[in-house]
């Protein structure tokens, strides 16, 4: 692993999750799964979201509609919060998931758009 890819991964994780999420998510690492922080870290913040081929709000709504399609609902509220910080809007977000009803399943859709509003609720009343 390369220093620089993780040193750029921890710094791309922190702009698009935030300090508070990405301390917690550190400060919870154990020997058992440091494998898998690295490997998040190099891989999908090293590479993946720190290249600049598409914007962060893109990349955020592909991230999202992604989620959704494949049913892996526990990341949305993540990245749900992570909008503050990558431009993605409210609109954005329901474009992709609607984009997920005709493409993956309204079932898909309409979970991840109940996790979205409540979400967006939770933040609402932090501000």
């Amino acid at each position: 692993m390369s220093d620089d890819c993780y040193d750029r991964g921890m710094r791309t994780r922190r702009s698009v999750l935030g300090d508070a999420h990405v301390d917690r998510a550190e400060a919870a690492k154990t020997p058992f799964d440091l494998p898998f922080q690295t490997l998040i870290t190099v891989g999908a913040w090293g590479t993946v979201w720190a290249d600049d081929a598409i914007t962060r709000r893109e990349r955020s709504m592909l991230t999202l509609a992604l989620l959704a399609a494949t049913g892996n609902f526990e990341e949305i509220p993540m990245h749900i919060r992570a909008t503050a910080n990558t431009g993605a809007t409210k609109e954005d977000v329901i474009q992709a998931f609607m984009h997920v009803a005709i493409y993956a399943g309204v079932p898909n859709a309409n979970h991840a758009i109940k996790l979205a509003k409540a979400t967006y609720a939770e933040m609402e009343e932090i501000t």
